[in-house]
């Protein structure tokens, strides 16, 4: 696979899809998508099978959908079930605010705070070059068109290359680093998803060595993650996501910190979310699930003293130990 292939992120690759089917009233078919936009171009031209780049469209059009983009597909008017010849668009119309939408000061100034994570082009270099070649195929563009120049990177360097691997279908090595551990671990897995959960991101899949499914946190990867040739089946990943996450619930709902945290904080907003009705013998205090020791233990000590572990006593251990180690980092005795 070409370096250019190598960079283009997932979610560029949606952005850019996006960018491309907003572009033309009159759709575009799958064989145009695949061979002019940037993200499915490269790994075209990098030798990637025509049927893996297909289920990639496929995987990135309910994504969109998902996340209430209104991908719209237009058939043959004579057979509508006939979808060899289908053609994908975003109407605009239906894309677009309504006339009568109206913000608020504070509510512009929220928009605006959102806005910070896009870059202040109106059409990235990358659209511009899909714009062009879909001029050039005779397909007349709608024009004004916006244009976003994304600049949104997750926290976690692993996650493009395990999202590539995941739909390439191919095994994965990476050194995984567990709290209390002082050397990590090499892991090969299947990667089978990408889940958000607590805020974090995780990777499940089918670890080889432990013959066994495994969730990891991305965070505790250790190093640049290693895509082997060595595939799995397509079909492994079906249900993937669901497993995951209720693998990850049925962990906290056997794990649960009992917390005094002060009204109108921080603490108090965040974790009031998460939190659970509280057994009748517990006077005061929030119920919060967690699925991770360690993990959740950096976020309590995070909010100093605007929360107060109760219970598990190795839950307050942890954070008690984070703020002494904080107090002797910047002078103090703990």
């Amino acid at each position: 696979m070409s370096a250019t292939a190598s960079r283009s992120a997932p979610e560029e690759r949606l952005v850019n899809l996006v960018v491309a089917l907003m572009a033309t009233e009159q759709g575009l078919t799958k064989d145009t998508i695949l061979s002019s936009v940037t993200g499915y171009r490269e790994q075209l031209e990098a030798g990637a099978s025509k049927d893996a780049l297909e289920k990639m469209f496929e995987r990135d059009k309910e994504n969109l959908r998902g996340l209430g983009v209104p991908i719209e597909t237009i058939g043959n008017r004579a057979d509508p079930d006939d979808l060899r010849e289908a053609r994908y668009r975003v109407p605009t119309a239906e894309y677009a605010l309504p006339d009568d939408i109206v913000f608020s000061p504070v509510e512009v100034a929220l928009l605006n705070i959102a806005g910070g994570v896009w870059g202040s082009e109106s059409l990235s270099a990358d659209a511009r070059s899909g714009l062009r070649k879909i001029r050039a195929l005779g397909i007349a563009v709608d024009e004004p068109i916006i244009g976003y120049a994304p600049r949104i990177r997750v926290r976690d360097a692993s996650f493009p290359t395990l999202q590539r691997a995941i739909e390439q279908n191919r095994v994965v090595t990476f050194t995984y680093l567990r709290p209390g551990e002082a050397q990590p671990r090499e892991r090969r897995i299947r990667p089978l998803a990408l889940v958000e959960y607590e805020a974090r991101w995780h990777v499940y899949g089918f670890d080889l060595n432990m013959d066994a499914d495994r969730t990891f946190l991305l965070s505790r990867i250790v190093g640049d993650v290693t895509v082997r040739r060595e595939k799995f089946a397509p079909e492994l990943l079906e249900g993937a996501g669901e497993r995951a996450v209720a693998g990850l619930r049925a962990v906290a709902a056997r794990q649960r910190a009992l917390l005094e945290v002060h009204p109108g904080t921080e603490a108090s907003l965040r974790l009031a979310r998460r939190a659970q009705e509280a057994p009748q013998d517990v006077p005061q205090g929030i119920v919060v699930p967690y699925v991770d020791l360690h993990v959740f233990a950096d976020e309590l000590a995070s909010y100093g003293p605007e929360v107060r572990v109760v219970e598990p006593a190795d839950l307050r251990a942890e954070v008690i130990g984070r703020l002494e180690a904080t107090v002797v980092l910047h002078g103090g005795a703990a």
